[in-house]
């Protein structure tokens, strides 16, 4: 989405000079409160831990991109990569990892790098765009639902203790 306003969001491809912003980023990717047997810590790791490989050598298929304004500079990213379908096996785009900072929540970051990451999957042809949403991230889903996304399945978790 790109516009001329202090307030319009241009979506890019990140550049090595993004790391610091997407690593100081990352924290908010469990600021909704996660389920009680993940801890924020383990969230942000596991994701940052995908970030810092996609900075040292991309992989294949993949693409982060930066959503920016005027008048905040970078506001949020998008993590895309292709993957399988599971029953048809057929290649798909699917959005791995996406956060707005805390000063760009509101103002439409998030529906841009949607509809950027939209356009990345039509140009790879791919006929089905996917994410997963933590259960509780309720401001997330509501986003995801105005884009017309639809959930498909639920992840069912049991801890179980050690014998």
């Amino acid at each position: 989405m790109n516009g001329g306003g202090e307030d319009s969001v241009r979506v890019r491809p990140a550049r090595a000079e993004d790391r610091a912003f997407v690593l100081e980023t990352a924290p908010r990717l469990a600021a909704f409160g996660p389920p009680e047997w993940r801890t924020p810590e383990e969230v942000v790791e596991g994701e940052a831990r995908t970030l810092r490989a996609f900075f040292e050598r991309p992989p294949e298929g993949a693409m982060l991109l930066v959503a920016e304004t005027a008048a905040i500079g970078p506001a949020g990213f998008a993590y895309l990569e292709t993957l399988r379908d599971y029953f048809t096996g057929e290649a798909h785009a699917h959005v791995g990892i996406l956060a707005v900072s805390e000063r760009a929540e509101g103002r439409g970051v998030g529906s841009a790098l949607l509809a950027a990451a939209e356009d990345w999957a039509r140009s790879r042809g791919a006929r089905t765009l996917t994410l997963n949403v933590f259960e509780g991230n309720r401001r997330a889903r509501a986003l995801y639902e105005r884009r017309g996304f639809l959930p498909e399945s639920l992840r069912y978790v049991r801890r179980l203790e050690k014998s």
